[in-house]
């Protein structure tokens, strides 16, 4: 598996204007999967995860540390020179996660990543990132994330108004430890996470919550209610500042939602 930390640094580096940096970007998808076999569990980091995370501590992996174990391939995908959006600047947007049956701890697994459905969108374009994890030939565990590229494009879209936010049935304080716990134990080691610098770098007065720490979040909080198999997909709204305090609520027909003090959406979920 490959080193997060030095595809950061790649691309940090990629990303400073340097004169003809970037010309090898093609308007469509490589045309590529890439693919590791063998990965195992370190059962201390998933302790960890679901400490900082708040799963209870058994053998059986959340629906969502697969995406952890996997993340470095996929951004070995997304820091190519021919992926057609820099990383730096990404935004994940969303993420659907199928879990076609319980994994454990002493499972070895395998991963495939491959990147497909560029798209346009209203404030640039939209990609979607592909990792799937199968034991034994058996397919197990699917993610789909969902990157925007941010583009100036005329016009910007419409976004509307915001409906009222559901009543919470627990409210949850996000301290600043939460950013580099998740990014210790994920790997994701983003600097808009852990860094007051580096989040004000892209435009945030404060780092931010990882958005798949808040999605693993609100998993923990409905463990009680998972099935053996389960599709549960999120679109990242507004980020979490470091320090705040969220409320989480239940919704009808499976979903759920994360808002912030004043009622704004941070997270809209479904579980089928």
């Amino acid at each position: 598996m490959p080193a997060a930390g030095a595809l950061y640094r790649r691309a940090l580096l990629g990303s400073l204007p340097v004169p003809g940096a970037g010309r090898r970007r093609g308007p469509d998808l490589p045309a590529v999967e890439l693919a590791v076999g063998g990965v195992t569990v370190d059962r201390a980091q998933l302790a960890d995860y679901d400490r900082v995370c708040g799963f209870r501590l058994t053998d059986r992996l959340p629906g969502t540390f697969p995406h952890v174990l996997g993340f470095p391939l996929s951004l070995r995908l997304m820091t190519a020179p021919e992926f057609p959006i820099p990383l730096i600047g990404l935004v994940h947007v969303g993420n659907r996660i199928t879990v076609h049956r319980p994994i454990t701890a002493d499972e070895t697994l395998d991963f495939t990543t491959y990147a497909e459905n560029l798209r346009p969108h209203d404030r640039g374009r939209q990609v979607d990132v592909v990792l799937v994890g199968s034991v034994g030939g058996e397919k197990v565990w699917e993610g789909v994330s969902t990157y925007l590229g941010r583009e100036r494009r005329p016009g910007g879209g419409d976004r509307g108004g915001r409906p009222d936010a559901p009543t919470g049935s627990a409210r949850w304080r996000v301290e600043p430890r939460v950013g580099t716990e998740y990014a210790r134990v994920s790997g994701d080691h983003n600097p808009i996470h852990t860094s007051r610098l580096g989040a004000r770098l892209f435009g945030f007065l404060r780092p931010i919550a990882h958005g798949m720490w808040s999605k693993a979040r609100c998993l923990a909080a409905l463990e009680n209610r998972l099935p053996d198999a389960y599709a549960v997909e999120v679109a990242f709204k507004l980020p979490v500042p470091l320090p705040s305090t969220v409320s989480f609520a239940l919704l009808p027909d499976g979903g759920f939602a994360l808002h912030d003090s004043r009622g704004r959406p941070h997270l809209a979920g479904l579980l089928r």
